[in-house]
């Protein structure tokens, strides 16, 4: 006779408010859509796709970076920064209905900017991106293929996708070493792919709505972002099962600490990005790339919103993050690491927004926004728990 699992029990119930969540933001976008300004809702979805994406590609960077440096310390949080991984696919379908809203996204579509138009046409941008996702999406996936083979329990009860992802298995220990071999190349091609691709991608989705501008730091200072973004979204998740642990879990206080102390250098690393590359331009003094800082540093209504993401995204997690303490407590966490993804989605808006909203005298933020938002947080939280309800041997409380 078989034990049941509390976990599934815990799960069903979270999967079931998330679904809600999913929903909620569906209609919204719809309502919409289907409303006097349907270009908020295809902008609310391209701000969203781009944020969440990356939340997941820096999480799963988390654990291949720890992999790849043999870091023991980390092992309970690797097993939860590889759940990012799914929401992959659902990265990859959002990614192709983007395109049924390029005649709301793209300013450059109808117009000819001085040869430009070699690189910035649709069905190349497109291909170019859709092959570059591909090839991240795929390495990412076969990493998790060989961390879910060198983990799984072949004792349990075996569902189809259990039987599949350890079929062929017949030598244990044998097998373990060879996933983790091949996890090692993955971890180098992955990694080479997360900086190329979200380069690309930032280029593309991002620096191409402002055409007469460009930056060759702002690939840096994007996939630097998104590992921060990762290692926040990371760090609530191992809080919470830090808190919820009834003393099994083999996650503590001191892989909190740890990883509060990664969270503190990527915040640094992302502020200077910023800083870095505001300070060329300033320095340079070029009019194509002065205006675009101009805009969003020092003109209503985008002036407010700058001092925002650089108070709230960096100096506040700075001086709160020098406390060694407060890095080991989870609700503090929580709440730090939750108003610092809130804050670079709003960093997304400030990059993306003058771009779709000239001579506005107020911030083009609405509820619309907000629920679209917690949709598209719904989604990445029903692939995460999903996840973690088929291959309970990745929660901490099953490594103890």
């Amino acid at each position: 006779m078989t034990r049941s699992n509390p976990a599934r029990k815990v799960t069903k119930p979270l999967l079931v408010v998330f679904a809600l969540l999913v929903l909620v933001g569906v209609i919204s976008f719809f309502v919409q859509l289907a409303g006097k300004h349907p270009e908020k809702a295809w902008q609310a979805y391209h701000l969203n796709f781009l944020l969440w994406s990356a939340v997941a590609q820096g999480g799963l960077l988390f654990s291949i970076v720890m992999h790849l440096v043999g870091a023991k310390w980390s092992q309970p949080m690797q097993r939860l920064a590889e759940s990012f991984a799914a929401f992959f696919p659902v990265s990859f379908i959002l990614f192709l209905l983007l395109f049924l809203g390029k005649g709301y996204l793209f300013p450059w579509l109808h117009r000819d900017f001085h040869g430009q138009k070699l690189w910035l046409n649709l069905p190349f941008l497109f291909s170019r991106d859709l092959t570059g996702l591909l090839l991240l999406y795929g390495l990412g996936l076969a990493y998790l293929y060989y961390a879910l083979r060198s983990q799984l329990d072949p004792e349990r009860p075996q569902g189809k996708l259990r039987s599949f992802l350890l079929r062929n298995v017949s030598h244990r220990q044998e097998e373990m070493l060879r996933c983790r071999k091949v996890m090692t190349v993955l971890s180098v091609l992955y990694i080479l792919a997360y900086a190329i691709v979200l380069t690309l991608l930032a280029f593309d989705l991002v620096m191409s709505l402002e055409p007469p501008w460009f930056s060759t730091l702002f690939g840096a200072y994007a996939f630097a972002k998104a590992f921060y973004l990762g290692l926040a979204a990371l760090m609530i998740l191992s809080a919470i099962f830090h808190s919820g642990r009834d003393g099994e879990s083999s996650l503590t206080s001191s892989h909190l600490h740890d990883l509060g102390k990664l969270l503190f250098g990527f915040c640094l690393v992302w502020a200077d990005f910023f800083y870095v590359q505001l300070l060329v331009i300033w320095y340079g003094n070029v009019s194509e790339e002065t205006s675009y800082v101009i805009q969003r540093v020092m003109l209503l209504p985008w002036r407010q919103l700058a001092w925002i993401v650089m108070i709230v995204g960096f100096v506040i997690p700075f001086f709160i993050l020098l406390n060694r303490r407060i890095k080991s407590k989870p609700l503090p966490m929580i709440i730090l690491c939750s108003v610092v993804i809130v804050c670079l989605w709003l960093e997304h808006l400030l990059l993306l927004g003058p771009a779709w909203n000239h001579h506005l005298s107020s911030l083009p933020l609405g509820p619309t926004d907000v629920l679209i938002f917690l949709g598209f947080f719904g989604l990445m939280a029903f692939s995460i728990t999903y996840f973690l309800r088929l291959f309970p041997e990745f929660t901490p409380e099953r490594m103890s």
